[in-house]
């Protein structure tokens, strides 16, 4: 399996870094919300505490939308003749989610690199912890991509994703801290587990590591990530998927 999800992950990769236009794009919505609204957050807030939002807002939207490049495969045939090939179906998912962290490895530097130009001033240990904690994230979340796009109608792939991850983004407190908010939409939001990642990765961002907010967004990335792989490697295996 080792073998085959290499091969798999080599080949992804070589057609990502390809692409470099995509790559970027990818980032442009977040390194907007940086720019443009960054200035006017750090009147009352810190970048420390807006960076990490822009940086969940990232993986949502590229992770999220990761299923798209499964559907371009499923309709050229292309998946197809790979599940009957001997290789792994388990290879077939982690070879694409690893391809998928690649990605969001590079973006979130890019988004990183603009934002210490603006101002941020991160530990370097709270960066790499941070990094670690939003690429395990991405790869979840994108397994949970492949999923929904293996599983409904190609055409509501779009809509339903983008319907899903909006509220998300804005749930998380990506852009302002929920203790903000009311305390309705507070309450709700402790639903999703973006919340949790996020306020530990604020926590990171400013230098603050043996926390229970860290602890607490460890373990719900950690339990995300383990539904997230199951359901999708069940997704792959199905021999009508």
């Amino acid at each position: 399996m080792l073998r085959d999800t290499w091969v798999l992950f080599r080949h992804d990769v070589r057609i990502t870094l390809r692409q470099k236009f995509g790559i970027v794009l990818g980032v442009i919505q977040p390194l907007l919300f940086l720019v443009l609204f960054g200035p006017i957050f750090t009147t009352f807030g810190t970048w420390e505490t807006l960076v990490p939002g822009l940086i969940v807002q990232l993986g949502l939207l590229s992770m999220g939308l990761a299923g798209f490049g499964v559907l371009f495969e499923m309709r050229s045939g292309v998946l197809e003749r790979m599940r009957v090939t001997p290789a792994s179906r388990l290879a077939l998912l982690l070879g694409r989610v690893l391809n998928n962290a690649v990605t969001l490895i590079i973006q979130t530097v890019l988004l990183l690199a603009v934002a210490f130009a603006f101002g941020l001033r991160a530990p370097v240990p709270g960066l790499l912890g941070g990094l670690v904690l939003v690429v395990v994230l991405g790869v979840s979340l994108a397994a949970l991509s492949y999923a929904v796009a293996l599983t409904i109608n190609e055409h509501l792939f779009a809509p339903v994703m983008t319907t899903a991850v909006v509220p998300l983004v804005l749930l998380s407190g990506a852009f302002l801290p929920m203790s903000m908010a009311p305390g309705w939409l507070d309450a709700i939001s402790h639903i999703s587990p973006f919340r949790y990642v996020l306020e530990a990765l604020r926590d990171l961002f400013q230098g603050r590591y043996l926390t229970g907010t860290v602890g607490v967004g460890v373990a719900v990335t950690a339990v995300f990530a383990v539904v997230s792989l199951t359901i999708g490697t069940r997704v792959f295996n199905r021999e009508n998927a």
